[in-house]
């Protein structure tokens, strides 16, 4: 993990933060796009991933960060392991903070060539269910990680899809939903993440989008987005300065995030763990104003 020196980050950001993030001047043949409904949160991983949970709920509120997602082997503990009472504590300092428990993301996958341990994610993800259950969360987000050497890719993409079906089914009798993030090599592409939506094909079960390089075909996220609209459930984002630099369309995104009436959240998802907390706090606000800036209609 990267970490960044105070003045550093904020030297850079003050950069970043220049004219080439100002909202473009709408042209006066183009209609009015819609205001944005979605609001700015975080998955802990990686900027507080040091960081107990009463620091993250204390940052948030003082950031202005809506929700969170506790990845799983972070220092806020919040892991199947809890007891009911600690369970009942993490939902009090969740709602005495205000800031909203989105969930868990869990590093469950299920490409394995082995059965026993398709099945042991399967209950891994169980158990993330009914903690966030009982903490009053949202759901649990999973992975596909990569596909199978010895079998084609798309009866990978099925074995995937099938075992998302117990996971699905367990969610729903709880209220909540699985969420596969668009991740791993090969199964990051759109078309894939699509292959394994229709095989498990549970209206609880969606996706989050993740923001990674591969969703860009021919300059554009449109094809990509469209192609898996109809299940975005969750949001993952990591630089968004990288809009300015040609990496990412994080306006483009945030566009199709309007016109679609996307009304959750965009998750904070970034590689890099600041030196103290002071620095992440800083770090987080020049975020939350760049995401301020690429959010405007």
């Amino acid at each position: 993990m990267a970490t960044f020196p105070r003045r550093q980050f904020l030297a850079g950001s003050a950069a970043l933060a220049g004219g080439s993030l100002l909202p473009h001047p709408a042209r006066s043949e183009e209609p009015a796009s819609p205001p944005a409904l979605f609001k700015l949160g975080m998955v802990t991983y990686n900027v507080a991933a040091n960081w107990d949970l009463p620091t993250i709920l204390k940052v948030c509120k003082n950031v202005g960060i809506a929700a969170v997602e506790c990845r799983t082997t972070h220092k806020h503990g919040v892991e199947p392991s809890l007891t009911a009472l600690e369970r009942l504590t993490v939902k009090k300092q969740f709602a005495d903070s205000g800031i909203v428990f989105w969930g868990c993301g869990s590093v469950c996958e299920f490409h394995s060539d082995k059965e026993s341990v398709v099945q042991k994610n399967i209950e891994d993800c169980k158990n993330f269910l009914k903690l966030v259950a009982d903490i009053g969360g949202h759901g649990v987000k999973v992975r596909p990680n990569g596909l199978r050497k010895d079998i084609p890719a798309e009866k990978t993409l099925e074995q995937i899809g099938k075992a998302l079906i117990p996971c699905g089914k367990a969610a729903g009798d709880l209220g909540l939903e699985i969420w596969v993030e668009v991740h791993g090599k090969d199964t990051q592409e759109p078309v894939n993440i699509k292959k394994i939506m229709e095989f498990c094909n549970l209206s609880n079960v969606g996706v989050t989008w993740n923001s990674n390089a591969t969703d860009i075909k021919n300059a554009s996220i449109s094809a990509s987005f469209d192609l898996l609209k109809p299940w975005i459930k969750s949001c993952h984002i990591n630089e968004i300065y990288n809009d300015s630099l040609g990496k990412y369309p994080y306006r483009e995104l945030f566009r199709k995030f309007r016109e679609m009436k996307y009304d959750r959240y965009t998750m904070i998802e970034v590689a890099r763990t600041p030196v103290d907390v002071a620095s992440g706090e800083d770090m987080l606000r020049y975020y939350k104003a760049l995401w301020t800036e690429l959010v405007r209609a």
